[in-house]
């Protein structure tokens, strides 16, 4: 095992299952925070932090709430919104000093990747599922972002 990297245990799995699972539940209940603990893994998902909501311009923020119980890529009259699918940090580029993996205004394929969410040490790419312009990047390099919260506004080539 290589020194300082830990072998991703099937616990850890399990807990991102979980929190996953806390989630959807968290959406469908409409309830603003949720804290589990299941033997020695303790989960707490909170939904929309007033400061980081205040912090939006009002219109941004409405459309946050508004889109927050939808499906993830739900449509929008203006577009295709990408939404997190976990709960973790939001990274636009793969190290510090690389280039974003996508800008505003950039063209983007179905597939291709639009940022990472770290989540328990794990790097995830988040890929597009539509072909099309980036319209908005919603979330700031190296921001907390939760399950659901829009990433990416596309507005796909017809």
């Amino acid at each position: 095992m290589a020194r300082g990297r830990r072998q991703p245990r099937q616990d850890d799995s399990a807990a991102v299952e979980l929190a996953r699972r806390l989630g959807t539940l968290l959406s469908e209940l409409g309830l603003s925070e949720i804290d589990v603990a299941v033997g020695e893994v303790r989960i707490r998902l909170q939904r929309g932090g007033g400061a980081a909501l205040a912090a939006l311009a009002p219109a941004v923020a409405s459309s946050e709430r508004a889109t927050a119980a939808a499906p993830a890529d739900a449509e929008s009259a203006s577009g295709v919104t990408i939404e997190a699918p976990m709960v973790g940090t939001f990274y636009r580029a793969s190290s510090p000093t690389a280039e974003p993996y996508v800008s505003e205004g950039d063209l983007v394929k179905e597939g291709q990747i639009l940022c990472i969410i770290e989540a328990m040490k794990l790097m995830n790419e988040i890929e597009s599922k539509v072909a099309g312009r980036i319209v908005k990047v919603f979330v700031e390099n190296a921001h907390p972002v939760e399950f659901g919260q829009s990433l990416f506004l596309i507005d796909p080539v017809r």
